[in-house]
């Protein structure tokens, strides 16, 4: 009989409680979360000065999971203008496919810091009576990259002159909800894909060594949010 009580007075507690009434024109949620980056990486072959490009060769990167945040402006009552920003993603990268000879030079090559942000339009196809609403998002991404340093393990096989590698800036697109748990407070789930081109370039045995690599990292947020 308790059980019975209980739940009928939370739910007449639910139901009487009041709507929590989603986005409208002017809006400023701020949102804070768990960020993963996972590169789908495809990488050109590496190419050495002197040996040209070397079949079969590639680099690849690692995930990474920081902190994000995120910040929203509704323009309108369904169109907003959103940023990702995060603490710094910093990213192994790994030299794979070497041949016979050269074998002794996959591993790993450094690690690099790299910062994406991106600024996106969003659009949410729901009124604000509903608490669940869904959007979708395209934007424009810039990321750089610094702190990139080779590995003492690839120094030790006789790479120098440290590690560069280029900025890059492309298209994002995104998918995402926000849920209102009050007018206040909200959860959000996003999952954005990113175009990231890059260039890295080191030197071996007093050659250059150069490879081209498409990042395209998939980007998934899980966060809390506040309305203001």
């Amino acid at each position: 009989m308790r059980k019975i009580l209980f739940t009928a007075s939370l739910m007449a507690a639910l139901l009487g409680a009041p709507a929590a009434h989603a986005h409208l024109e002017g809006d400023l949620i701020f949102r804070v979360g768990a960020v993963l980056v996972d590169p789908r990486e495809r990488s050109d072959d590496i190419h050495h000065q002197a040996l040209g490009d070397i079949p079969g060769t590639k680099v690849t990167l690692d995930h990474e999971v920081q902190m994000g945040m995120n910040y929203l402006y509704m323009l309108t009552d369904n169109i907003g203008v959103e940023l990702l920003a995060a603490t710094p993603f910093t990213q192994e990268l790994r030299v794979k496919g070497m041949p016979g000879p050269y074998a002794g030079l996959n591993g790993r090559l450094g690690e690099v810091e790299h910062l994406p942000p991106t600024l996106s339009l969003v659009y949410f196809p729901l009124d604000d009576t509903y608490d669940f609403q869904p959007y979708v998002g395209v934007g424009f991404n810039y990321t750089f990259f610094f702190n990139d340093k080779l590995s003492r393990e690839a120094k030790g096989k006789g790479f120098q002159s440290g590690l560069d590698i280029d900025n890059s800036y492309g298209l994002s697109a995104q998918i995402g909800v926000d849920y209102m748990i009050s007018d206040q407070y909200l959860i959000n789930a996003q999952m954005r894909y990113i175009d990231i081109d890059t260039k890295g370039t080191t030197w071996l045995a007093g050659g250059r060594v150069d490879v081209d690599v498409d990042v395209d990292p998939f980007v998934y947020m899980l966060s809390f949010g506040y309305r203001f």
